[in-house]
């Protein structure tokens, strides 16, 4: 059989069936790439990468094939023999063609994709939802005769990968923040073409501790700029901590982490629907979107990201508003027979090759941890703000803006003059490991050695502090106390939450806290207590001098 392969985007929907036939030694697949379109150059090099045996259009044009299958009906694919198997190219039939006029039909519905010479194309048109199939009948009778809906095997894939949400969030190393997704097609109409500056944007506007922050874009935007320009351009974001999905399997897995998703008319948005996530719609009009198409009805039922307000409290307002069931009750207008779609597949495929189907049910493979992992800032401005006995922290990357607050550098990762203007330096304790005594030991420094360094050697620093575990820190601060400048302990106790994974805040974030409110207020008599909140999670830190007793610990842990 041959999978026929017009671009990436196309590929990454064929990809998603090959489970139809696996373990069956009667099917060998081969691939083609179908000539005509601009964006076929990644598809050849995942291809490659796959191990994918493929041959020439010129040879797969001679025949031999008992069945090919493609993701889109465009180029010559009548130059193909055998039966024809059309995949759904994405979720629905929601954008005009290009150029069309306002009474053209979708994109993927059009009759001139779907019929040669009065003939239809394919000899399966599969479809996601019989909304399609009315459509496609309306336009195109002939084709809807030989239609069937079948579900989207992408969707089914998501679905099945619901129980990995935490080991996705693992990966990405989302924590206890809310992970926001954003979505982008290709084209004019882009929300990164219209809004390019939206990513960095959030990125500088959200507390890191609170938020992450995720970018979904159209294969063919991977394809048109290539990875070098991309990362080009988004640099600035990369540097502050954005992430970038990869185009196949990986922006799903990220869909699937988030938190809430920020979109353009791009029917992607429509996978993260499925799955109820709470979206905002970012489409400033345009002539693509078809009215009444699911897209279109799904952004106009969901907040609308404004210009003018802050992005947390748009954020925070669709979280806290969003109704369990909403959004996928508005996304099944596009996806119907949801999952069972690979068993349709491959009941309909092998009776077009006229054999039995191989036995047993077809395994839906759930969608693989996310490789990419963001990019540290490498200083923060931290916020302070005390009220009562409560002191609040919100750290901004530092090239984000001016945020205010003091600037939080970690030795050994910030540069220097990030060091030199920090009122905050830390550095995270590490274990020297030593393979053999032939392995030249790591250089180290104690902790009670390493602040007392920093304070001298960085005067605008005010706080040193050393890392020494997730609940425990120990620090210097500049002002003399009435041991000169003792080291003070700090132990972090984070509140519980119920019902939801626990997560601890990075101890840095604390401490950030307890330099802010000691600035503010100098040292209050020890040992004392001071409450903490830092991305919404309340920590209660007990501050001590270290004593004698505790010096072997403390004061000569090593860093």
């Amino acid at each position: 059989m041959l999978y026929a392969v017009r671009s990436a985007t196309a590929l990454n929907r064929l990809l998603d069936t090959l489970p139809v036939f696996a373990g069956d030694h009667r099917v060998r697949p081969v691939f083609t790439l179908v000539p005509g379109s601009d964006f076929s150059t990644d598809a050849l090099a995942a291809l490659d990468g796959a191990g994918a045996r493929t041959i020439p259009w010129p040879d797969a044009v001679r025949g031999g094939h008992d069945l090919v299958v493609a993701a889109s009906p465009n180029g010559p694919l009548h130059e193909l023999t055998g039966p024809l198997v059309l995949l759904p190219h994405g979720a629905g039939f929601n954008k005009r063609l290009p150029q069309a006029s306002t009474d053209d039909s979708a994109s993927g519905l059009h009759p001139r994709q779907l019929l040669r010479d009065g003939v239809p194309l394919a000899a399966l048109h599969a479809l996601a939802h019989p909304d399609q199939l009315v459509r496609l009948a309306a336009r195109s009778p002939a084709v809807a005769e030989r239609a069937a809906v079948v579900g989207d095997p992408t969707l089914d894939r998501m679905l099945a990968s619901r129980t990995r949400r935490e080991r996705y969030r693992d990966a990405l190393g989302t924590g206890g923040r809310r992970l926001v997704a954003v979505v982008s097609t290709w084209g004019p109409e882009s929300l990164l073409e219209r809004r390019p500056e939206l990513p960095r944007r959030l990125i500088a506007e959200l507390p890191y501790d609170a938020y992450q922050v995720a970018l979904v874009l159209h294969p063919n935007v991977h394809s048109e700029l290539g990875a070098f320009t991309l990362r080009q351009h988004l640099e600035p974001a990369f540097a502050a901590g954005l992430l970038l999905a990869r185009p196949y399997e990986e922006w799903a897995a990220v869909l699937g982490a988030a938190d809430c998703v920020l979109t353009d008319h791009g029917s992607t948005a429509l996978y993260p629907a499925a799955l109820d996530r709470p979206l905002i719609g970012c489409h400033e009009g345009g002539t693509e979107l078809i009215p009444g198409s699911p897209m279109a009805e799904l952004l106009s039922r969901v907040p609308r990201l404004t210009a003018d307000d802050p992005l947390a409290t748009q954020l925070d307002a669709a979280v806290a508003g969003h109704r369990p069931g909403a959004t996928s009750a508005l996304a099944a207008a596009a996806f119907a027979e949801q999952g069972r779609s690979l068993e349709h597949l491959r009941t309909r495929c092998y009776r077009l090759l006229g054999l039995e189907p191989y036995p047993g049910p077809v395994a839906v493979r759930p969608l693989p941890v996310p490789r990419i992992s963001g990019q540290r800032p490498t200083a923060l401005a931290a916020r302070v703000e005390v009220r009562g006995g409560t002191v609040t922290v919100a750290r901004y990357p530092l090239d984000g803006g001016p945020h205010g607050g003091h600037v939080v550098a970690e030795d050994g990762f910030s540069t220097l003059d990030e060091m030199r203007s920090a009122g905050l330096i830390h550095r995270r304790s590490r274990s020297a490991s030593r393979e053999s005594d032939t392995v030249w030991p790591h250089a180290t420094w104690t902790a009670g050695d390493w602040t007392d360094h920093i304070l001298d050697t960085y005067p605008g620093c005010r706080t040193a502090v050393a890392v020494l575990g997730h609940d425990h820190c120990v620090f210097r601060r500049r002002e003399p106390g009435p041991y000169g400048r003792p080291l003070l302990s700090a132990r972090i106790m984070t509140e519980v939450s119920r019902g939801e994974p626990w997560t601890r805040p990075d101890p840095a974030a604390v401490l950030s806290g307890v330099h802010g409110r000691l600035e503010e207020s100098g040292c209050p008599p020890l040992p004392a207590t001071i409450d903490c909140v830092v991305g919404g999670r309340r920590s209660t830190v007990r501050l001590a001098y270290v004593t004698d007793g505790e010096a072997d610990g403390d004061a000569y842990a090593e860093l």
